[in-house]
């Protein structure tokens, strides 16, 4: 595998295009009929495989998946992080479980303006909202699944106790934070670090402790008595109110170095465990060319999605893809729908105008902004004519791109970073590049994802995040750190994505379901923070303009996947310390010299990146015809994995 184009030139020969296609692929779209599965690692997708070969299905093999990634991606995902998850069971509609968890009781704005804060640190036990990962994963295994508990965590407790070979961003990730964890967060620095060498590529990475605590977590749950279901429930219990509850509220409770450079205490308690439960929703939808997908509600940023496919003029082709008119209608609405996440996303109920803005009268409007040259403007809309806010640190955001000064994000990378490698322009890393890290931790991890289909039809999509070891300090009797989602809430109030208790901070988790008629066909997505919308939708058209045509069977996938892709950075990031580029365009260099110099003809700010270094999508589907399914993986990074048969 040659590294010299961001660990991305696949150790096989593309094989050549489908007949009529522009296209190649660096790998086959897998084809199969007994189950498929596709995530961001190898031993999570395999570990998914197992259980369907040992008569689970969608929903049992892709809750041991998810364990799997906290073991195995420690630097992505964690424990205590969330994942929102869009199940289709076979013959049902698609629902959406939301394992994000609120903000704590005490996590009020005056609290933290109170410690001379204008922006929740990105770091540290401040940054804490309630887990909502593990909830949300035990419902799935207990409304939809089949398999015990026992039966799903053996692979991830393997991996713990007995080792798993460490993949490079580890140890990467590790020396970023070195200084940090052995001079402030030294229980980090005894998992992650010992005798002072951080996890070398290849080398076996045992967690003991998170061995033990999903070991103590069985034998509590079992003892509650033999049905499956009410092991399950004494597995929430012991989460919620029992010895890891305990730690969790311990940990909060300590103070912490974090991002803002002061040692500050957690907000969240038992209390605040105890009374959360992750919840059932419906999706909301999106009809576009036949298909009709299905995303999170706006405490996630699932809507920008559907907002950038409404935005689309009628009638787009296959032709079309990749060329520079393309690129710029995408590009620019993608900044209207990204300006209006920052105006009305949020989980503020029905002060959040949805339908208004999916509606074609407004999206008509909206398109029509969209001229012959690129915007530099952050412009949300009036959606039934409402006036749109934005928070002050917003604005600041912008103020300091309209005069060229992209802040201290300049020096840290924009949002959760890339796999590939990170985009240059004259030799130096872009806003959304990979990050460096400082002493005090000022830091962003990245995301998983993973997506299954069964024999039965059965389909699901999850997004695991948060709570990654350059999070907050290493919980040591359990293995693993808190989270630090409540750092995309804007210490603003009255905003619809302000600080408030029990409310769910913004996230830019959004897995993603497609459908054909009333039937799943196809769910995707990608880790990647800001980028995931941008990402994911590109990937979507690929499938949905090419057509049948593309690929026997079906949908091409992974030739949908491996599409050079970019991103674009005109809007406030998510996270700390919530920095926008405005202008800026970040292309992989397959994207063609041609395309890049009319983009920069036409205004956009191009950042011509590494070939390989824009997105990590998974996708599986299903032929709702013949019954064959699909699956497709990233090669970006060489460490996305589909597998099945």
């Amino acid at each position: 595998m040659d590294r010299s184009v961001g660990r991305a030139r696949c150790w096989a020969a593309p094989r050549p295009p489908p007949s009529g296609s522009c296209m190649f692929t660096t790998r086959p779209t897998l084809q199969g009929t007994y189950g498929m599965v596709s995530s961001t690692h190898w031993l999570a997708s395999q570990s998914a495989m197992a259980v369907l070969e040992d008569g689970g299905n969608a929903f049992d093999a892709a809750v041991a998946a998810g364990f799997v990634l906290h073991v195995v991606e420690p630097h992505l995902n964690g424990p205590a992080g969330e994942v929102p998850v869009i199940l289709a069971p076979a013959g049902s509609p698609p629902t959406v479980l939301c394992g994000q968890g609120p903000a704590p009781a005490g996590a009020t704005i005056g609290h933290y303006t109170g410690l001379g804060l204008d922006l929740v640190p990105g770091t540290g036990p401040l940054a804490a909202a309630v887990p909502g990962a593990f909830d949300a994963w035990m419902l799935l295994l207990r409304d939809h699944g089949t398999r015990r508990l026992a039966e799903v965590l053996r692979y991830a407790i393997g991996y713990a106790e007995h080792g798993h070979p460490a993949v490079e961003r580890i140890g990467e990730t590790v020396e970023t934070v070195r200084e940090l964890f052995e001079t402030e967060w030294t229980t980090s620095a005894e998992l992650y670090l010992p005798g002072g060498r951080s996890p070398a590529p290849g080398r076996l990475l045992t967690n003991p402790a998170l061995a033990a605590t999903w070991r103590r977590l069985i034998a509590e749950a079992e003892a509650a008595g033999p049905g499956r279901e009410a092991q399950i429930d004494a597995a929430r219990r012991v989460w919620r109110e029992g010895f890891i509850a305990e730690e969790l509220g311990a940990a909060a409770a300590r103070p912490a170095l974090d991002s803002s450079g002061e040692r500050h205490a957690g907000t969240l308690t038992g209390d605040d465990l105890a009374g959360f439960e992750a919840t059932y929703e419906d999706p909301v939808r999106y009809t576009w060319n036949g298909w009709t997908v299905c995303k999170a509600g706006p405490w996630s940023q699932g809507p920008v999605f559907l907002q950038q496919l409404a935005l689309l003029p009628d009638g787009p082709a296959a032709e079309d893809l990749g060329g520079p008119d393309y690129l710029h209608t995408l590009i620019e609405g993608s900044k209207l729908a990204m300006a209006d996440r920052e105006a009305w996303y949020g989980d503020a109920g029905a002060d959040v105008p949805l339908a208004d803005l999916l509606s074609r009268p407004y999206n008509d409007a909206r398109r029509a902004l969209v001229g012959e040259h690129a915007s530099y403007d952050l412009r949300p809309g009036h959606p039934g004519g409402r006036e749109p806010r934005l928070g002050e640190q917003a604005l600041a955001a912008v103020a300091r791109s309209a005069t060229g000064a992209a802040g201290p994000a300049a020096a840290l990378g924009g949002g959760e970073p890339t796999v590939g490698g990170a985009p240059t322009v004259g030799g130096a890393p872009t806003v959304g590049g990979e990050p460096a890290v400082g002493a005090d931790g000022a830091t962003r991890g990245d995301t998983c994802h993973l997506d299954v289909v069964d024999r039965w039809g059965n389909m699901v999509a999850a997004t695991p995040s948060g709570g990654w070891l350059q999070s907050n300090p290493v919980i040591p009797a359990l293995g693993f750190p808190l989270g630090t989602r409540l750092q995309m809430a804007w210490l603003d109030p009255g905003l619809p994505n302000s600080l408030t208790p029990g409310r769910r901070p913004r996230t830019t988790l959004t897995p993603s379901l497609a459908l054909r008629g009333d039937t799943p066909v196809l769910a995707f997505g990608t880790p990647g923070g800001d980028q995931q919308d941008q990402w994911s939708l590109h990937f979507f058209l690929h499938v949905a303009l090419r057509g049948d045509a593309a690929v026997r069977s079906g949908l091409d996938l992974q030739g949908a996947i491996d599409a050079p892709n970019w991103h674009q950075e005109s809007f406030p990031g998510s996270f700390h310390p919530r920095a926008m580029t405005a202008g800026r365009v970040v292309v992989e260099s397959r994207i063609g010299e041609p395309a890049v110099a009319e983009l920069r003809r036409r205004g956009h700010d191009v950042a011509v990146g590494e070939p390989w270094s824009e997105g990590r999508l998974c996708a599986v589907a299903r032929d709702p015809e013949t019954g064959v399914l699909l699956a497709g993986a990233n090669p970006r990074g060489a460490q996305g994995y589909a597998v099945g048969r």
